[in-house]
C-alpha cells in the first residue's frame, strides 16, 4: 500500500464544476425569490437566504465525507440501508404533509425529505452487495436480491412520493452494467410503451399489432429453436397488462396524477388548471430567445407566473433571463460533471467504488433529465429537483453527500493498488 494522502489525489476538476452550478443554481434561486423590497442576501425569511445557509451548510459536511475513511462507507452499508428505511416508515407516524404528499419531518422552522438521503443509503448497500458478489448476477437469485435492494425503498416511498420513488428504477441501469440480462430492460421498456400507447390507442388494436410482431418473429427467427408455448405465453401476457391499464388509470391512479399524463399524451386540458405549469414554462422559456432578458429582467419570473420556479422550475429562470446562450452553458455544465464522472467511475479498480459511481450518476442524470423534460412537455410534472441548483436544503445536501462519498472512494483508490 502506498502512504500517499487521499486529499492530494481529489477530484477538483468535479468540485470546481459542483460550486459552479451551487452558485449559478443560488444566483436563480435569489432571482425567482426576490421579493419587492429587496433584504439583505442572509435574510433568512427569504428563501434565498435560507439556501444561502444550507450552501454554507455543506461546506463542513463535505470536509466530514472527506475526513473519514473510505472503508467505513463499504462497511457500514447495511446500517446505512436499514436507519435509511427506518427513516421513511417513520414518516407514516411522524411524516408532515406537505401538498397533498406526507414525505417531509418537520423540525424547528425546516423540513427534511428522507427520501433524498435514502438514495445515497441504498446506492451504497448495492455497491457492497454487487462488490462481495463475485457471480456477476449469473444467477435468479443474485439477481433478484440486487432488485430488492432497489424495489424495498421504492416501495415504501412510492406511498409518499410518486416523484422520487420513480427514481430509483434508474438503478436498473448499474445492474445491467454489471451483468443483468438484458430482457430485464427490454421488459420494463416495453411495459412503459405499451401503458402510454394504450392511453392513447384502443386497447384490442394494440393486441393485434403485438400478435403480428410475435408471429412475424416466431416464423423469421427459423434457425433457432423455438417453443412456441414461449411465444404463446408472451402474447398473453402482453395482452393482459394491455387490457388492464384502463383500469389502472381509473381507479388506481390519483386524479392529479391523471391530469399529469394527460398533459403528456396532448389530452384536452384546461391551461388555466392542470396544463398551467407547463404552459407557463414553457412561455417563460421561449421569452428569453437567445440571450434572455437579463437578470432581474424576466417578466414571468418576477410576475411570478410560474410556480415553484425557485424548486422544480428554477431552470425557467435560466431560460427566461439568460436566454439560449446561458441555459444552454447550464447544460453544458451538468454534461461535463457527467463525463467526469463516468471517466473517474470507470478508473476504479475495486468494484465497489465503480458501481457506487455508477449509481451517483444515475441519480443524478435522472434528476437532470426528467426536470428539464417536465418543463418542456415531455414528461409529466412529477416534483424531481434539478441537482445542486434547485431549492432546499435536503435535496442540496443529500446530493452533496451522495457526491463527495464518491470523491471520497475516488482519491482513496490510490493508497488500494
Amino acid at each position: 500500500m502506498r502512504s500517499v494522502s487521499v486529499h492530494k489525489n481529489i477530484d477538483w476538476i468535479t468540485i470546481l464544476i459542483y460550486f459552479l452550478l451551487v452558485f449559478a443554481g443560488w444566483i436563480n434561486i435569489y432571482s425567482a425569490s426576490l421579493p419587492a423590497v429587496t433584504t439583505s442576501i442572509f435574510d433568512l425569511d427569504q428563501i434565498y437566504g435560507r439556501q444561502l445557509m444550507f450552501i454554507f451548510a455543506t461546506l463542513p459536511i463535505i470536509v466530514l465525507v472527506l475526513a473519514i475513511d473510505a472503508k467505513f462507507y463499504e462497511k457500514y452499508a447495511l446500517i446505512f440501508y436499514v436507519i435509511g428505511l427506518l427513516s421513511i416508515l417513520g414518516l407514516f407516524v411522524f411524516g408532515k404533509s406537505v401538498k397533498g404528499q406526507t414525505n417531509w419531518y418537520a423540525i424547528g422552522g425546516f423540513g427534511i425529505q428522507p427520501s433524498e438521503f435514502v438514495k445515497t443509503t441504498t446506492a451504497l448497500l448495492l455497491a457492497k452487495y454487487l462488490s462481495d458478489n463475485q457471480e456477476h448476477l449469473a444467477t435468479l437469485k443474485e439477481q433478484l436480491t440486487a432488485l430488492c435492494i432497489i424495489a424495498l425503498p421504492t416501495l415504501l416511498i412510492l406511498k409518499h412520493d410518486t416523484g422520487s420513488a420513480m427514481l430509483f428504477v434508474s438503478l436498473i441501469f448499474v445492474l445491467y452494467r454489471e451483468g443483468l440480462p438484458s430482457w430485464y430492460l427490454w421488459t420494463g421498456f416495453i411495459s412503459c410503451v405499451l401503458f402510454i400507447s394504450s392511453l392513447i390507442i384502443k386497447p384490442l388494436i394494440i393486441i393485434a399489432v403485438i400478435a403480428l410482431i410475435v408471429i412475424l418473429h416466431f416464423y423469421m427467427n427459423k434457425s433457432i429453436q423455438r417453443n412456441p408455448f414461449i411465444y404463446i405465453g408472451i402474447t398473453l401476457v402482453m395482452s393482459v397488462f394491455v387490457l388492464s391499464i384502463d383500469y389502472v388509470y381509473d381507479e388506481v391512479l390519483e386524479p392529479h396524477q391523471k391530469d399529469r399524463i394527460n398533459v403528456l399524451i396532448g389530452e384536452d386540458v384546461n391551461m388555466q388548471a392542470e396544463g398551467y405549469n407547463l404552459n407557463q414554462s414553457i412561455i417563460a422559456i421561449g421569452s428569453g430567445g437567445w440571450t434572455g432578458t437579463g437578470f432581474l429582467e424576466g417578466t414571468q419570473t418576477k410576475g411570478g407566473f410560474v410556480p415553484e420556479q425557485h424548486t422544480d422550475y428554477i431552470f425557467t429562470t435560466v431560460g427566461e433571463e439568460w436566454g439560449f446562450t446561458g441555459a444552454s452553458i447550464v447544460i453544458l455544465l451538468f454534461l461535463c460533471l457527467f463525463y467526469r464522472l463516468i471517466y473517474l467511475t470507470e478508473k476504479q479498480k475495486k468494484r465497489f467504488n465503480r458501481v457506487y459511481g455508477y449509481c451517483v450518476i444515475c441519480f443524478l442524470f435522472i434528476h437532470f433529465a426528467f426536470n428539464l423534460s417536465m418543463l418542456i412537455g415531455l414528461f409529466p410534472t412529477i416534483g424531481v429537483p434539478l441537482p445542486f441548483f434547485s431549492y432546499g436544503g435536503s435535496s442540496l445536501i443529500s446530493f452533496t453527500i451522495l457526491l463527495f462519498i464518491f470523491l471520497k472512494l475516488d482519491a482513496n483508490k490510490i493508497n488500494e493498488w
